[in-house]
């Protein structure tokens, strides 16, 4: 059994490594091509954004571009760019600006592995006879009584399983994370060890595809009528002000509002019909519940079985930088409600829940879904 768990020798087993450009899909490729696999580099040009493709923490535009090519052409190895600038629009960026009009915070990173990277990105490996599609996130996966699952990586700092938990059984049988068990700094340390010119390159950002940062800006270019004005109002109703659109708030803001107070504000919630800003005092913010929709169920056994009755109990985890916590997950009338122990502040609607088998390490994930209602407190 070589490293990828294939019954042949590595000279035998061909693999499409994903390259964004970055150090750690670069590492990738470097590594198995090491190791003496058959190793294909594939980089899809997602965007051209002007600015956005040459400043730091781009991804798969201008730069990165030409530097997956050099990285592969030092390994010697084969490298394809594929451009997938009009699937990556309708797939990712349209979805992304119409999710912020219905006053949802949404995660691209999500939907473009859910299906550029691993919808599209998997059917060019399979089209290229590729035992496998390698990428360089940080995360772990093995067979577990004859089924491949995810795992939390060695490196917590770098965990990404927030970013995949909508990749299906299918789609995991077919991946392969060879960074699981490495390190940030090894994995850096790896590419000046192979005298890649990227190995201090910077980390890329989770909206790539957004100059200088302002997500509202591309949603006014793409969608003009997506700057609807309308009141700032207080939980109790009162209204406080106005504003220039929904698209320019995400649930827990602060800045910005342009209201006078005799306390903080802060956005609790948006109101997409009325086009209404709802502020209020941080208590507000208070979720224990929430309910979602779009589950990646990835469990041992139906949800419907495990979540039978007062629910199971598991960790989750409603925000990309902060860790899981205790959660109870349960079925009611068919929709799927996680009540978080602790509870969590400004959780928006858009934002992912993503749900583990414990808090070790190397914990199982178990799936997750997109969060439809965060239940706020009384």
């Amino acid at each position: 059994m070589n490293s990828l768990g294939f019954d042949r020798a590595p000279a035998d087993t061909r693999v499409v490594v994903a390259m964004s450009g970055g150090v750690d899909s670069s590492v990738v490729a470097g590594l198995l091509a090491r190791e003496g696999y058959e190793v294909i580099g594939v980089t899809l040009q997602l965007y051209d954004h002007g600015e956005a493709t040459f400043r730091k923490g781009s991804c798969c535009a201008g730069q990165d571009i030409h530097d997956a090519r050099r990285v592969s052409a030092a390994l010697g190895i084969p490298h394809y760019v594929l451009d997938y600038e009009e699937r990556f629009r309708k797939a990712v960026i349209d979805p992304f600006a119409e999710s912020y009009m219905r006053g949802e915070t949404p995660i691209p990173c999500v939907a473009c592995n859910q299906s550029v990277k691993f919808v599209d990105l998997m059917e060019v490996a399979r089209d290229l006879g590729a035992d496998c599609l390698a990428t360089g996130h940080y995360v772990r996966s093995k067979v577990v009584d004859g089924k491949r699952v995810l795992l939390r990586p060695l490196d917590r700092d770098k965990d990404q399983t927030y970013f995949l938990f909508a990749t299906t059984g299918g789609q995991l049988d077919f991946l392969r994370f060879p960074l699981g068990n490495m390190t940030k700094d090894e994995t850096r340390a790896m590419a000046r060890e192979m005298g890649l010119t990227i190995s201090e390159k910077s980390d890329s950002q989770d909206i790539c595809f957004v100059p200088r940062g302002s997500y509202a800006d591309v949603i006014k270019k793409l969608m003009p009528e997506a700057e609807v004005p309308g009141e700032i109002v207080g939980i109790d109703g009162e209204v406080l002000g106005t504003h220039k659109g929904i698209i320019h708030y995400t649930v827990g803001q602060r800045r910005g509002l342009g209201i006078a107070s005799g306390e903080p504000l802060y956005v609790v919630r948006l109101d997409a019909k009325t086009q209404r800003v709802i502020v209020g005092p941080k208590s507000a913010l208070k979720t224990h519940t929430v309910r979602l929709r779009d589950l990646n169920w990835l469990g041992p056994r139906p949800l419907a079985e495990m979540a039978a009755g007062n629910g199971f109990a598991l960790e989750a985890k409603v925000r990309s930088t902060r860790a899981p916590q205790e959660a109870v997950i349960q079925m009611r009338d068919g929709e799927v409600f996680v009540t978080l122990v602790s509870g969590e502040a400004g959780i928006a609607p858009g934002q992912a829940c993503v749900l583990y088998s414990d808090a070790g390490e190397g914990a199982q994930v178990l799936g997750g879904g997109f969060i439809a209602e965060a239940v706020l407190a009384a």
